[in-house]
């Protein structure tokens, strides 16, 4: 009995990941393409206040960056301290983990495209509202003793990671730079540091939404979710959607099949938007934001942080409702599919190929000892 429940959550979480393999590949493949041509020095330049014009850029800087949580997180300390204001420097974290390329294909293939499009439409919304909240109720003094905390150097996670600039410094057009031999070893290095820093996101999502699709009944997510009172679940959505993903250890896009799971358990739209937002404010991220920031701080940023997911997944259900465009099933279909020969397998092999291709450059290029740069404070790097 309890092998079978095992093997049964196992082939969910195959499944699952056969399903958005190829997309994985090709989302870390774009974003290290970007990441290579796109300076560091750049995006702090950029930053230097928290009006509309650094709030855009942070945010479409974000975007194109790494979409590891714990790296954005500690990218955005180091922006902050490099003279990014910190309304910037938590857009620019916000936007590094929840607009990017990987996360919107992979929300399309396991729920629905109706979901990337929210996503991308929910994401600037929650940068609007913690940007309104922090002009209202960030308090000079608060800001005064976070930046004495955070100038203590405190390390977080994958510290290393954020501190390597890994961008090519070369003329040409972007084709002339990304085709040249330092624009090729900056692709592959990127792409190999990327995974590395998501991959357990990533394997332990998977393994969990397996576990919770195989063996929690739907009639317990019915319940949690209020799902017979569409309009209190509605309500509701929005609300334990963060909760659920505060306790759930899972960040990155490693939250997005328990996304899938959750919607399958009768979670509103709203609430699986929020959800998704919520990989910034899960347990072991408030605990570096008390390191980095102190308690008051990291307090603050959850408190702001929460509003703004509860609300941006209020908005999202509404508009989306108003254009009839929330999908009228929640079944997850992945579930009940299994492997065959079809446009996933053929996409599946060329991406593992190429995957393969960058991992052996990698390697070639004697970028191993990066890896345990990873989590190496950023001044002990330099030493």
């Amino acid at each position: 009995m309890v092998i079978n429940q095992l093997l049964d959550a196992l082939k969910i979480s195959g499944l699952m990941t056969w399903q958005i393999l190829w997309a994985l590949i090709l989302g870390f493949f774009l974003s290290s393409i970007i990441q290579a041509l796109v300076k560091r020095k750049t995006i702090s330049n950029l930053l230097g206040d928290d009006n509309i014009k650094s709030i855009f850029w942070a945010t479409i800087l974000g975007a194109i960056s790494s979409s590891c949580s714990y790296a954005a997180v500690a990218l955005a300390k180091t922006l902050w301290r490099k003279g990014a204001s910190f309304s910037a420097a938590m857009t620019f974290e916000i936007a590094s983990t929840n607009l990017v390329i990987e996360l919107g294909i992979i929300l399309a293939l396991l729920i629905s495209w109706q979901f990337t499009l929210a996503e991308f439409i929910g994401g600037p919304l929650m940068i609007i509202l913690v940007a309104v909240i922090f002009r209202m109720f960030l308090r000079k003094n608060l800001l005064n003793k976070a930046q004495v905390q955070a100038d203590k150097g405190l390390i977080g996670v994958m510290e290393g990671h954020a501190a390597m600039d890994m961008s090519i410094n070369i003329d040409g057009n972007l084709a002339q730079r990304f085709f040249s031999p330092p624009g090729m070893k900056s692709v592959s290095d990127i792409f190999v540091m990327e995974w590395a820093a998501v991959i357990k996101d990533i394997f332990i999502g998977l393994l969990i939404a397996g576990a919770l699709a195989a063996w929690i009944p739907l009639s317990f997510w019915h319940s949690l979710f209020l799902s017979s009172s569409p309009l209190l679940a509605n309500i509701w959505g929005p609300i334990i959607g963060p909760l659920v993903s505060l306790i759930s250890f899972v960040c990155s896009v490693g939250n997005i099949p328990l996304a899938a799971v959750l919607w399958n358990g009768g979670i509103s739209f709203g609430g699986v938007i929020s959800f998704i937002f919520a990989d910034l404010i899960i347990l072991p991220i408030l605990f570096i934001y008390k390191k980095y920031y102190g308690l008051k701080m990291a307090s603050f940023i959850f408190i702001s942080f929460y509003v703004a997911m509860v609300i941006s997944g209020y908005l999202i259900e509404l508009i989306f409702y108003l254009f009839n465009l929330i999908p009228k099933h929640h079944q997850l279909g992945i579930i009940h599919l299994g492997i065959s020969w079809n446009y996933t397998t053929i996409l599946n092999i060329i991406f593992l190929s190429l995957a393969a291709w960058l991992i052996y450059r990698f390697i070639k290029n004697g970028s191993l000892p990066m890896l345990r740069m990873m989590n190496v404070e950023k001044n002990k790097m330099s030493d």
